[in-house]
């Protein structure tokens, strides 16, 4: 009697990350998940602040909204009352996709800030990693990175993982590099 032995190989093939190469909300959406995913594996904590409060401004923004639109007097006479609506719900954000603690047993007191921007019509991506605290003394200089996104993405719409990973890598240690000091 013959012994068989299988050996059941295993693999965790992960699904390709694909998008719509039309539609420049689903790339830059694709593009800031996987800037998410790179800077948290490097062991970067999210802080959930911030979203919390967006939600809260949020939550708030909806009930002026409903407060705008039910308001008693007609359009004219209450015309001052729906500008200071207007005024309260216009708040500029930056384009900030995440925000973090520094990472655990590191010297640096300060988070990140990182952003990226991908204009209308454009295929230019710009990423930003900058200190969540500016004036702290050991904050870092603003790093960016501005790349054509033809570079990460196959032509079926299938994000590149290791070239961008790559990139984002780049300019992760390029912020974490000590600031030269001049003589």
């Amino acid at each position: 009697m013959a012994s068989t032995t299988t050996t059941t190989e295993t693999t965790t093939k992960k699904n390709p990350k694909k998008t719509n190469l039309l539609d420049h909300h689903s790339i830059k959406n694709l593009l800031d998940e996987s800037v998410n995913e790179i800077v948290k594996s490097k062991g970067y904590p999210e802080d959930v602040r911030l979203s919390n409060v967006r939600l809260l401004i949020g939550s708030i923004i909806i009930a002026i909204a409903l407060v705008a639109q039910f308001y008693k007097k007609e359009f004219p006479a209450n015309c001052d009352f729906l500008i200071g609506c207007i005024l309260i719900v216009h708040t500029k954000e930056k384009n900030g996709i995440l925000f973090t603690y520094p990472p655990e047993g590191s010297f640096n007191s300060t988070g990140l800030i990182v952003s990226s921007k991908l204009p209308r019509f454009s295929d230019l991506y710009t990423l930003t990693i900058e200190s969540a605290d500016p004036k702290s003394i050991s904050a870092r200089p603003k790093v960016e990175f501005t790349k054509s996104v033809t570079k990460w993405f196959a032509k079926d719409g299938v994000l590149v993982e290791g070239l961008f990973w790559k990139d984002v890598e780049g300019l992760l240690n390029d912020y974490a590099k000590e600031p030269k000091k001049s003589k």
